[in-house]
């Protein structure tokens, strides 16, 4: 394995995908403290929706690389993906309207 940049794709060596796991096991350990902390409890789930989508991002951007794809296969995954936010949304609206949550 290369530790340094590919000049022919412009992916980035080893050395920067060992960094982005170990930014991701911090994040993990992160959702997990959160958790288990009771101060945290009211603000618990845009908390956990945060750092969801911090690893989500990195992810998709650098072991999916979309990062170094085309401006395009970005476009046509983030639209699929603000597809399914929307449906799960209006899923959740919906049960919770069936279910009494909602008044």
């Amino acid at each position: 394995m290369s530790d340094t940049a590919d000049p022919r794709s412009g992916h980035p060596g080893t050395r920067v995908y060992l960094a982005v796991a170990a930014v991701l096991t911090v994040l993990t350990a992160i959702e997990v403290t959160v958790f288990y902390v009771e101060a945290l409890q009211p603000v618990l789930l845009p908390l956990l929706l945060l750092l969801s989508a911090a690893k989500f991002a990195l992810v998709v951007m650098f072991y999916m690389h979309l990062k170094f794809d085309r401006a395009a296969y970005s476009a046509i995954f983030i639209a699929q993906l603000f597809i399914a936010a929307v449906v799960i949304v209006a899923l959740m609206v919906l049960f919770a309207v069936f279910l009494g949550g909602v008044r």
